[in-house]
């Protein structure tokens, strides 16, 4: 599709907000050409990411919502840490949480990378594996300064693609 037809498409919903996610957004050849115009068209713009792709192609105005893989996601070295050099204080760190383990390696990395004064840090329970009232009672327990939320999508659409 091309970018004109993407731009048409999201006006006719008249948003303010849009979210460029799904898949690796960053590995698709235009997405910060599309990230630029969506910016320029005045829109207020997110990208989800995993982390593994150099975010400085990323125009400035787009707030990075970036992944960093915890050792239960079998991806620890999927991590490119350089990335988080470049992240602004609107920016934010999203740890999907498998069980303890990754909870306190989790913990550690935040405190070893200083993330707490760099950007937001989001942790998620991986759904039906680690109950979220669990994971809330540890963040409550350790006064953990992260937001906590759920994986929405697999609570309104299951493991159902596109």
């Amino acid at each position: 599709m091309a970018l004109s037809d993407i731009l048409e498409k999201v006006s006719a919903y008249s948003p303010c907000y849009v979210t460029v996610t799904g898949g690796e957004p960053l590995a698709q050849r235009n997405c910060g050409l599309l990230l630029k115009m969506l910016c320029d068209a005045g829109y207020d713009i997110s990208v989800e990411t995993c982390g593994a792709i150099d975010i400085r192609q990323v125009d400035r105005r787009v707030s990075i919502v970036m992944d960093v893989k915890t050792p239960g996601s079998g991806e620890l070295e999927r991590n490119r840490c350089q990335n988080l050099d470049l992240l602004k204080s609107g920016d934010q760190v999203k740890f999907v949480i498998t069980d303890r383990a990754d909870y306190e390696w989790s913990r550690y990395f935040i405190e070893e990378k200083e993330l707490a004064d760099k950007c937001e840090i989001l942790f998620s329970p991986v759904h039906a594996e680690l109950d979220p009232a669990v994971m809330a009672k540890w963040i409550l327990d350790d006064n953990l300064q992260v937001r906590m939320q759920i994986q929405l999508h697999k609570y309104l659409w299951g493991d159902e693609r596109g």
